[in-house]
Order: structure tokens, then C-alpha cells, then sequence
């Protein structure tokens, strides 16, 4: 489960170090944010961040 994590949250993050150059071609900061936020593949990277959480920190009762 750590693995998917960790994949999805690389596949979000370059993606939107991808997009990072949209500032670098005139855009506006808010421009890209608003870019951002709209398109899906960039909501990887808080989706694998959350997977990676809850793989390590698991909830529930622990065994004594």
C-alpha cells in the first residue's frame, strides 16, 4: 500500500512541477492555480500523500 502511495504522489507531483512552466511562458500566478485546481490528475498528489498516511499511520486497535 505504501508503493501505490508513494507512485500516485510522484505521478501528482510531476505533474504539477509539469505545469510550472505555463508561469515560465507569461502566465500569471493565479492563472496557474486556477489551471491547476481544475484539472483532475493534479489531485494525485494529496490522494497519494493521504494513501501513504494511512499506510503507516493504519487506524484501529492496537495488539498488546
Amino acid at each position: 500500500m505504501l508503493f501505490i502511495g508513494f507512485s500516485v504522489a510522484v505521478f501528482g507531483g510531476v505533474t504539477i512541477i509539469a505545469y510550472l512552466n505555463f508561469l515560465i511562458a507569461g502566465h500569471e500566478f493565479r492563472e496557474l492555480f486556477s489551471f491547476i485546481v481544475s484539472r483532475p490528475e493534479c489531485y494525485a498528489l494529496p490522494a497519494g500523500i493521504v494513501i501513504i498516511g494511512t499506510s503507516i499511520f493504519p487506524s484501529g486497535k492496537r495488539r498488546q
